[in-house]
């Protein structure tokens, strides 16, 4: 097996066990993160209707 493949491994395993242990933290997390992306569109949208 290459080391890729079992650092992802690893990546999902530590995800799952921290979802698992805690959950309001862990639905916080990917509440923040869905925040940021919004953000981050909102302000691509302005700067694209800006430029026109």
């Amino acid at each position: 097996m290459n080391v890729k493949k079992i650092l992802v491994w690893l990546a999902v395993a530590f995800v799952l066990f921290y979802v698992i242990q805690k959950p309001e933290a862990s639905a916080e997390m990917v509440k923040s993160a869905g925040q940021a992306l919004g953000d981050a569109a909102s302000s691509i949208a302005a700067f694209v209707g800006s430029l026109v």
